[in-house]
């Protein structure tokens, strides 16, 4: 199955909204989308992953990358809307001690945006 992305703004960060499978033949993709935000100056960034029903490890791999990426330029990277099963690896892999993730889109931009983007716990 096809990665599809988009992006738009949020509140106080930007929305990738990702529908399909992540897995290592759509991580790359992923990786790119993020890394063109990073690019161009975006430093909060939302992963909506209602539509993404499978992740693999190269995925995770991707997230973990982009991140810290994002950490290194005083930035943030969280998940939101995360499905059952995807959440299931996510815990089983610890990645959910890493990364930040929400319940929907709306509270990760609420969560930043009255934060003033630094991570929780920090």
């Amino acid at each position: 199955m096809d990665l599809l992305l988009s992006a738009r703004p949020g509140r106080g960060c930007t929305v990738v909204e990702a529908r399909g499978e992540l897995d290592m033949a759509t991580a790359p993709q992923l990786r790119d989308n993020l890394q063109q935000l990073i690019d161009s100056g975006d430093r909060q960034v939302v992963v909506d992953m209602a539509g993404v029903r499978f992740i693999d490890s190269s995925a995770l791999g991707t997230l973990v990358v982009m991140f810290k990426s994002l950490g290194e330029v005083d930035g943030r990277l969280s998940l939101a809307a995360v499905q059952p099963g995807v959440r299931r690896v996510l815990s089983i892999t610890s990645v959910d001690r890493v990364i930040d993730i929400y319940d929907d889109v709306h509270t990760a931009e609420t969560d930043i945006s009255t934060s003033g983007g630094v991570p929780r716990g920090q």
